[in-house]
């Protein structure tokens, strides 16, 4: 089995297929190496193709009036993106950029929507990932109104971890290069705020820095400050 065809095995919208129906699918694909730090799409440009990572990460990022950035979501190998922009044939609502080098699988819109026609199963699908979506925009409006700014970062970290950790004996690596601007960016503060509550963390041995990694000393305190 090819990369590519295990990939798409694994993904939630078509697991349910048959490999010989994924192997149609994987005709229709095309790939696309990125630069870190280079953009696939642009917020408004067209919902031209849905994505997948091959590999590498790729964030989500929403541009606000006042010029600032936030990050939405980071997508890991496997991961589709862009899935609800393609749906209803609006413009891509955020932009996504290369985290570090990476390449992804693209499908044509029209030949997705050929593959909903002929797999309603499919179809049924998107629509989960659509409710789940418009979910977590309600949980990032409110976090980014409501919550305290040290439960919205360890919140994000406990959602790395659970995405993108690697359990190291007492402690569990967060497989990905998160800067304090990332950070920041990601739950809607300033990179100062970031750092020094990252550095009080550091400090009671909750969280270390291992170059732009982060490495999770305490979990239970993270959940602790998550829950209060």
């Amino acid at each position: 089995m090819t990369d590519r065809l295990e990939l798409l095995k694994k993904n939630f919208l078509f697991s349910s297929l048959s490999e010989e129906n994924c192997k149609v699918i994987e005709k229709n694909l095309f790939e696309k190496r990125f630069s870190k730090g280079e953009y696939i799409f642009f917020e408004g440009d067209p919902s031209e193709n849905l994505y997948i990572v091959k590999e590498g990460k790729v964030k989500i990022i929403k541009h606000s009036d006042t010029g600032k950035n936030v990050v939405l979501e980071v997508i890991s190998k496997g991961e589709m993106f862009a899935q609800v922009a393609v749906f209803d044939g609006e413009p891509y609502p955020a932009t996504a950029e290369a985290m570090e080098n990476c390449e992804v699988m693209m499908i044509r819109r029209k030949e997705f929507f050929s593959l909903l026609e002929k797999h309603p199963v499919i179809a049924t699908k998107v629509i989960g990932v659509l409710g789940k979506r418009l979910r977590e925009a309600h949980d990032t409006i409110r976090y980014l109104a409501v919550e305290r700014v040290e439960r919205r970062i360890a919140s994000l970290i406990v959602k790395m971890a659970d995405k993108v950790g690697e359990k190291e004996k007492e402690s569990i690596k967060l497989n990905i290069n998160l800067t304090r601007q990332d950070i920041a960016e990601m739950v809607g503060t300033s990179v100062e705020t970031a750092i020094r509550i990252m550095s009080r963390w550091s400090k009671e041995n909750i969280i270390r820095s291992l170059g732009k990694k982060i490495v999770i000393l305490d979990m239970d305190k993270l959940l602790e400050l998550v829950e209060k």
